[in-house]
C-alpha cells in the first residue's frame, strides 16, 4: 500500500472539468456516500458531522464537491465560501483511498492527502472511515460489458 502516486489528470482535463457546474458532481457524490457510508457511522461520529461544512476537493481535476450532513443522510450544497473540513487529494489518489489500495495516513504523511480546517473533525473523519468496513470501490463494475450484463439480466427478470 505504500506506491507513489505517478498519474496526474492532464490540465487540458483539469481546465475542462473545472467549468463544469459543481453542484451536479456534489449530488453524485452525496449519492454514493449514502449508499455505501451513511448506514454505519457510529453515532458520535453522526453528532460530531451534524451541520458540518464539508468539501471533497480533486486537485488535479480542479472539481469541488460541497456537503452536509443533516443528521440522517449526506446531503450536496451549493459551494460555500468557508467549510469546516476539506480533504484534498488527487483523483488518482482519492480512487486509490476507494479502492483500499492506498490508506490515508500514507498519502496524509507523504503530502498526498491535506486536511484543512477542523483538525479534530478531520482525525475522527479519518478514523471512522478506516474502522468501517466498506466495499472496494471496483471501476471493472462500470466497463461497458459489465453494465449491459447486468442490464441484460435485469431485464429478463422484469420481462421488460
Amino acid at each position: 500500500m505504500t506506491a507513489t502516486s505517478s498519474f496526474e489528470m492532464p490540465r487540458p482535463v483539469g481546465a475542462l472539468l473545472s467549468r463544469l457546474p459543481a453542484y451536479p458532481g456534489s449530488l453524485l457524490l452525496v449519492s454514493g456516500l449514502n449508499l455505501v457510508l451513511a448506514k454505519q457511522l457510529p453515532d458520535d461520529v453522526r453528532q460530531l458531522l451534524l451541520d458540518k461544512k464539508l468539501r471533497i476537493h480533486v486537485r488535479d481535476a480542479r472539481l469541488t464537491f460541497d456537503f452536509g450532513w443533516t443528521g440522517q443522510r449526506f446531503a450536496a450544497c451549493p459551494k460555500q465560501q468557508s467549510t469546516d473540513l476539506t480533504l484534498s487529494a488527487s483523483a488518482h489518489d482519492f480512487l486509490r483511498l476507494a479502492q483500499r489500495q492506498e490508506d490515508p495516513d500514507t498519502l496524509f504523511f507523504s503530502r498526498r492527502l491535506s486536511i484543512e480546517g477542523d483538525t479534530e473533525l478531520g482525525l475522527v473523519v479519518k478514523n471512522a472511515l478506516d474502522a468501517l468496513e466498506l466495499p472496494v470501490f471496483d471501476l471493472q463494475q462500470f466497463a461497458p460489458h459489465q453494465v449491459l450484463g447486468r442490464l441484460t439480466a435485469w431485464r429478463s427478470r422484469t420481462g421488460s
